[in-house]
This record gives C-alpha cells, structure tokens and sequence, in this order.
C-alpha cells in the first residue's frame, strides 16, 4: 500500500478498523498505519468501524461515521469534465512497478453501465450478484458503477466461497433472490470438489445469468455451473476483459435470440470492439481457425487514458509492440465461426485465481530479503487457482 500511495501522491486513506473475511478478522487500521509511516503526502485517515473493536486514533485519524453525521445528506453534486480522472486502479505488469491505470469520467461509466445491461441481461427490478472484491476491476465495473447507473440493487459480497460452508454462494441467492450471479472461474473449481449437494440445498430458481471471470473456464467447470448451478436452463456468459478494458469486451451475449453459446469460450466482441490477431511479425493473422495476439484495432469508450505520472509506459506497454492496435498481452484463437477463445497470457504475468501478478513484481520482493542473492518466478499449473507462483528452488538460499 505505501508504495502505490507514494506513486499516486494520496492524501486521504479510507479504512476500517477492522476486516472479516471467512471467519478471520484482519487488522486494517494497523496496517494502514504501518504504511502512512512511508507516505509523507498523506493528510488524513478516515476510519470506519466494521466491529465494535476501538483501534488506536492518532493526529491523523479522522472517525468517518461522526463526521459523517454532521454533515447535510443532500448535497448538489460536482460537475465533472468528460475526461476528467474517476479513479485509478493499480495492476501487475510484466516489469517494474505496479501500473497506475487511469479511467476518466464519461467513457469509463458509459460502458460499465451498457456492459452491465447488456451482457447480463439486466431488467427492472433486478438483483445483481458480483461476488468479486471491490478492489478489483471486477468490482469497481460490475458490484459499483455498472449496476448503480442502471439502477439495479447490487449485492455486496463479504467473505469466501467456502465460509462458513461450501453453500454459501447459494444461500445467499436463495436469501436474496438473485437473478445474476458473476464469479469467478478458481471459486467454481473449488465449488466443484464439494460435490452437488451443497448446491441443489438451496433454490436457486431466480437465477437467470450466470456468469463468468477473470480467466479462462476449463470445460468441466462451465459444465458444473450450468447444468448444476443453473439446472441448464440459465444463459452462461464466459467474460473476457481487462483492468485497462474498463468493462466486458468479449462474451456470449449480447446477441440473437437463442443464439449458441460454447463452452469455456468468451466467443462474440462486444459493440465498438473490434479484435484482430496478429502474428510475430506484426501482421494481422486471416482467415479462421487461427491463432495469434489478441489486439483490438479501435479506440472504445471504457479503455484507459494512461498511467499515471508516466504516459510514455502507457504507449510502450501497450501500443509499442504492434503500433496502430491495442496489445492486451493475451493470445487467442479465432475459429471458424468467427468467435474467440482466449488461450492465456504471452508475458511475464501469472494468472492466480483470476488475478494478474507480475513475476517482475513478486521476484522484486523476495530479493529484498537479506538472505535471498537472486530470485526467479515462474508459473505452474494450479487444479484450482488455475496457475500458482513457484520461487526456483536453485537460486534460493536453504532457509
């Protein structure tokens, strides 16, 4: 955290004083101090209470509920430019420091909110269940700004798929009435070692969408989440998109009534998006049933506008490897009837239950153990987090 609050220059932190997580409490308010101790731009912290627990409060601490309470809860809202920063979102990158991506105002809640709609086949009166953290871009675009524009309820999700049993996703539906349920593809996987019972307990008759995220989903687990999950009748969309994406790009739906949907393939671009693969020379791969790098050849309204502090990583990370188009970093495969299917990562990135994380990264923090003279990380196949990260055992010293 100190790092990223160094590179954005913040000067307000939003905590809690405590977290709980599938039965565990975390200490956030300690850690938030531990890092503001790094970060000399920081003015203020505000400290929200999920527990009864008192924390510490020092000069810099300010009790959100009670300045909360005094102010007016009308308020005229501000007038924002377009292009104006909404927020950052930092991300793994195959070398160096984490990636400040920037997303602007306009452009960014346009697609999520039209993603939102669209994909998920969003109605009146819907519930919406994303079960992915926040912090993610998972839950920035499809628990907050997406389901918010479109006025759905948007169900906020705390805890873990397995916490305090294997049913409690689909307690959860049955309790709320959900008619979307978004996850991810590493909590299907662990889902499906706990057998069918825990599911068919509870009535999950309102689901109507369900959805996928994150990574590629394996055959088995697709099949498990539609005939199991939603008794084979409810649409699975298998998403594909990215941090920089801003929203869904490739999917299943939106399209014809009844159109077909493969398993364990994200198939069909979405509106403005346009995909095209290329081949190591640089040149754009024809024809079906082919393989490539995933790029996108036109600008759309969600994409990100930069880096922040350093535009010139922007352009070289993303546009220097094959100029005129977008590199996603992934590789794919079209086939003949013009769908996609993404076939993972072509850089340094490891893919860990659904979150990307730069080897650079992780080798950066073992090296900076005394003990440790050289690091490599490399990823391996993981049953259920689809990848793991390994340290090579030859260049770590026994301890």
């Amino acid at each position: 955290m100190s790092v990223l609050s160094l590179l954005a220059k913040c000067r307000v932190v939003i905590t809690f004083n405590q977290g709980l997580r599938g039965g565990r409490v975390m200490e956030l308010k300690k850690i938030v101090d531990e890092a503001v101790k790094h970060c000399p731009t920081v003015q203020r912290v505000l400290v929200a209470h999920r527990t009864d627990n008192k924390v510490h409060m020092g000069d810099l601490d300010v009790p959100l509920e009670q300045e909360m309470a005094k102010e007016d809860p009308v308020c005229v809202p501000e007038s924002m430019g377009s292009e104006d920063v909404l927020f950052m979102l930092y991300t793994s990158g195959s070398t160096g420091m984490p990636k400040g991506i920037v997303h602007t105002q306009a452009g960014y809640l346009l697609y999520a909110a039209l993603t939102h709609k669209l994909v998920f086949d969003h109605r009146p009166g819907d519930i919406f269940g994303c079960v992915a953290d926040i912090g993610w871009i998972t839950g920035h675009s499809y628990v907050v700004y997406g389901p918010l524009c479109n006025g759905a309820t948007s169900v906020l999700f705390e805890s873990t798929p397995v916490y305090p049993n294997a049913g409690r996703y689909w307690e959860t539906v049955e309790r709320l009435k959900i008619n979307q349920f978004y996850g991810a593809p590493t909590a299907v996987r662990l889902l499906l070692k706990y057998g069918d019972a825990w599911v068919k307990k509870y009535d999950r008759s309102s689901l109507r969408t369900l959805g996928s995220v994150g990574e590629p989903i394996n055959c088995e687990a697709w099949e498990w989440l539609h005939r199991v999950v939603g008794d084979s009748r409810c649409t699975l969309v298998d998403t594909w998109w990215q941090t920089e994406t801003g929203g869904i790009c490739i999917a299943p739906r939106p399209s014809e009534e009844g159109a077909e949907i493969l398993p364990g393939m994200a198939m069909r671009p979405f509106f403005g998006i346009v995909p095209v693969l290329m081949d190591e020379k640089g040149s754009v791969v024809e024809g079906s049933n082919v393989s490539g790098a995933l790029c996108i050849s036109q600008a759309w309204p969600g994409m990100a506008r930069t880096i922040y502090g350093d535009h010139q990583r922007f352009v070289d990370a993303y546009f220097k490897a094959y100029p005129g188009y977008y590199f996603t970093g992934d590789g794919a495969h079209g086939t003949e009837g013009g769908y996609y299917q993404i076939t993972g990562r072509m850089d340094d990135v490891i893919n860990i239950s659904g979150h990307r994380l730069g080897t650079a990264e992780i080798e950066d923090a073992i090296a900076d153990h005394p003990a440790v003279p050289e690091s490599a990380v490399i990823g391996y196949p993981h049953d259920i987090k689809g990848e793991g990260e390994c340290p090579r055992e030859e260049l770590l010293p026994d301890c």
